[in-house]
């Protein structure tokens, strides 16, 4: 089997596999979904999010020039630009090229 084929294979596998994890719940649960499930729907991201945030911030060196700086500031500008705008795409994009641009220019 040349590399082609191989990589389509492979591509269309895991597209399937992917689809098959996305509808699996619709298809065991039907239209009754159990309460524990929607609770989980619900705080199930944030708890990612937070746990994210942590394991992010782990390694900065509070007793080090700059201090965290860098990193305080862009989590900072997220959760303004957050509350503001509602929008996890411009908040979290905008933290990042912020926090890029503190490391190189600092």
């Amino acid at each position: 089997m040349n590399f082609d084929v191989y990589a389509a294979v492979l591509v269309l596998l895991m597209a399937l596999v992917t689809w098959l994890l996305r509808f699996m719940p619709f298809f065991i649960f039907g239209k009754s979904t159990p309460p524990y499930i929607v609770y989980l729907g619900k705080v199930l991201p944030s708890a990612i999010i937070g746990m994210l945030v942590i394991y992010c911030l782990k390694d900065v060196d509070m007793t080090a020039a700059p201090f965290g700086l860098p990193e305080c500031m862009a989590v900072g500008s997220v959760v303004v630009l957050q509350y503001w705008k509602r929008n996890s795409l411009i908040s979290i994009l905008f933290g990042t090229v912020l926090y890029m641009a503190l490391i190189r220019l600092w």
